[in-house]
């Protein structure tokens, strides 16, 4: 198996990985099965400045996992949300803590500081995931969004990739910026 950085040919895996989620239940809010079009747009966007890597396999799309914005003010540039998908195939077999300890290892190069897990509850198989990963619980949002008639609460969990310190931080790198070699050592790291 081998980590990629995701690009517009891996879109629609991606968009067939992410559609039972959307249909079967409250992991995402979303309501509609993006096309594969929104999924080439998202790759774009959120690549500009964060990783966002697949799992293959002999070609095959396994899983993905990328960072977003957590919000757009410049004081919260430090810091960002993630999630991780794995098809419903591949599950349990140590796909999504690969994804997530490459994506972590590249955000710390990037200079971020904490990563944010959102989870809908209740969700004890992603609870269990997050907090074995270092994820700790800090809030619950209680009945904040409304999907197949039923209000959802969410949880929010957080990892500190880097301690802060006193001192002025510097912005963090955009992803596009990083050493393409010390990209790829990380990729290679954690692919098996």
């Amino acid at each position: 198996m081998i980590i990629k950085i995701a690009e517009s040919i891996h879109a629609g895996a991606i968009r067939d990985i992410y559609a039972p989620f959307i249909q079967d239940g409250f992991v995402t809010f979303e309501t509609q099965v993006p096309e594969v079009e929104d999924f080439e747009k998202r790759i774009a966007h959120y690549t500009e400045r964060y990783p966002w890597l697949v799992m293959e396999e002999d070609g095959v799309v396994l899983g993905y996992a990328y960072a977003s914005a957590y919000r757009e003010r410049v004081a919260y540039q430090w810091v960002v949300e993630c999630s991780v998908y794995v098809h419903g195939d591949h599950q349990k077999k140590g796909i999504a803590a690969k994804l997530y300890e490459a994506l972590f290892d590249l955000l710390r190069l990037q200079g971020l500081y904490k990563v944010y897990a959102v989870i809908t509850a209740p969700n004890p198989q992603s609870v269990g995931f997050h907090e074995r990963m270092g994820f700790t619980w800090f809030a619950t949002y209680e009945n904040v969004g409304y999907k197949a008639g039923k209000w959802c609460d969410v949880g929010w969990w957080q990892l500190t990739l880097t301690e802060p310190d006193n001192s002025i931080p510097s912005a963090p790198i955009p992803f596009p910026q990083l050493d393409n070699s010390a990209v790829d050592n990380i990729l290679k790291k954690y692919s098996t």
